[in-house]
């Protein structure tokens, strides 16, 4: 079986306090910051929103992609975001399926 990993973005709200982080088990990292189990910036902000992600099948391509957002300016994520969530809609249970 294929081990997929998922960079993803956390909001607190639309246009809020952004996290970018990487997991090999998306549905159950994000339900650890939504349940506040993760200490530090998430936690501490409550950056809870799943608002983008995309998966990778491979780690290091992934590890890469996360580097390069982190990296970027703040607005440039925000259109990243806005291109496939214009809503901001929390996609948590969608990626609960």
């Amino acid at each position: 079986m294929e081990r997929l990993f998922a960079v993803y973005i956390l909001a607190s709200q639309r246009n809020g306090t952004l996290y970018t982080g990487i997991t090999s088990d998306l549905p159950k990292r994000i339900a650890e910051h939504r349940l506040g189990l993760v200490e530090g910036f998430t936690k501490e902000y409550g950056v809870k929103d799943l608002v983008w992600y995309e998966v990778h099948g491979d780690a290091i391509v992934a590890i890469t992609r996360e580097k390069q957002i982190k990296k970027w300016n703040r607005l440039w994520k925000l259109k990243m975001i806005e291109e496939k969530n214009p809503e901001w809609r929390d996609l948590y249970t969608e990626v609960c399926k």
